[in-house]
């Protein structure tokens, strides 16, 4: 096949598990003989934009003509079988999506959030779950804010949320949900439930195996609230493990978790970190812990943990409860609750329970999660979007 990637890459300055899952598609694809391009956009370039382009940035989050126009001679040029479509925001924008019924070229999209019915894509408002805007108007995101915490910069994500959800429901022909309960919110959103797969992502299998009972419990990824990083620094001053809590991750908490951190022995704090020295690091674990206290869509760094054998600590909602088997390849812990994170820490801790553990979650892997899996899925959409638009004609 010949495939074309359509992606807004993510500021290179936060760690991105969605730049990190269109990268690994794409060497999949490759790797699998099939002819990959790629047309994207970088949000690092912002910052050398003129005064001129910055400005126009917002007033293009909605619809961006320049883009239809490049993509569609683009297309035209190509030819690809089928377009993946992943993130259009900001620079993008669903002209994209016009772009391909311009040329007649069928689309698949992953949905790797909620951005199609929620301003910051997280369902999370001040420190809560929030589904307000779930099957809605945005115009409670505006009201309170959401993006940024401006009803100025969320004002453009609304209007294109708005403006253009039948767009998005109509030249869409197959879209990839990364989990189940990701799913379950988007049909509850309005969006097509005939059109709406399930596709898990998938992790290389780089070699990289614990050997031995692990060094430490490690936290990998975006210093956030939502990420439930203040809920994983209470829980861990009443765990008491013998080993230490090494963070990796880069974000808003930053300064928060290095004063946290500072003079303990029990805590190292190694800011952002390559993604050679984050599968290192997870070979090294004791278990990983995702506490996230909003809605995860999937969770990459667990699924990165099983294939190294290594068992994970999730919040017991969202995506985890799908991807971790509860008492057998790790453990869930009431969400937002930090005397349930710091007793399943000391739980998984124990050395039979986390070997054993950890063989469950490799097996796991290998099971569901492997490359193999993840291209027959990726193919079987292609192809599904290809009859489903011929159909069409």
């Amino acid at each position: 096949m010949r495939i074309l990637v359509v992606h807004n890459r993510y500021r290179s300055g936060q760690p991105s598990g969605e730049n990190a899952v269109v990268d690994q598609e794409a060497a999949l694809l490759t790797g699998a003989g099939h002819e990959v391009e790629h047309f994207e956009r970088h949000s690092d370039d912002i910052a050398d934009m003129s005064i001129v382009d910055k400005a126009l940035v917002p007033l293009r989050v909605p619809w961006n003509p320049v883009t239809r126009r490049a993509l569609a001679a683009r297309l035209r040029t190509a030819r690809p079988d089928v377009v993946h479509v992943h993130n259009t925001f900001p620079l993008l924008s669903p002209a994209v999506l016009a772009a391909c019924a311009d040329v007649g070229v069928p689309v698949v999209a992953t949905l790797h959030n909620y951005t199609l019915t929620c301003a910051p894509g997280t369902l999370y408002r001040d420190g809560r779950i929030c589904t307000d805007c779930v099957g809605s108007s945005p115009a409670p995101a505006v009201r309170h804010g959401c993006y940024r915490g401006s009803a100025a910069a969320t004002l453009p994500v609304a209007v294109g949320i708005t403006a253009n959800r039948r767009r998005w429901a109509r030249d869409v022909a197959r879209f990839f949900c990364i989990s189940a309960a990701q799913r379950d919110v988007l049909v509850r959103a309005g969006l097509p439930a005939e059109k709406l797969t399930v596709k898990h992502n998938v992790v290389p299998d780089i070699g990289s195996r614990r050997d031995g009972a692990g060094e430490h419990v490690l936290y990998l990824g975006r210093l956030t609230e939502e990420k439930g990083v203040r809920l994983l620094m209470s829980a861990w001053d009443a765990a008491d493990l013998s080993v230490p809590l090494v963070i990796a991750g880069a974000g808003p908490l930053a300064d928060e978790v290095t004063a946290w951190a500072a003079d303990r022995a029990d805590v190292r704090y190694l800011g952002l970190r390559d993604r050679a020295e984050c599968r290192a690091l997870t070979a090294r674990a004791v278990a990983v812990v995702a506490p996230s206290t909003w809605l995860e869509t999937f969770g990459l760094v667990v699924v990165e943990a099983m294939a190294a054998g290594v068992p994970a600590v999730a919040s017991a909602h969202g995506a985890f409860v799908e991807l971790v088997d509860d008492g057998a390849t790790g453990l869930l812990h009431r969400p937002g609750d930090a005397g349930s994170l710091a007793a399943a820490l000391r739980a998984i801790a124990d050395p039979a329970t986390n070997d054993r553990f950890g063989a469950a979650a490799r097996h796991r892997y290998e099971q569901d999660f492997t490359p193999e899996l993840g291209l027959s899925s990726l193919l079987a959409g292609y192809r599904a979007a290809i009859g489903a638009t011929a159909a069409m004609r």
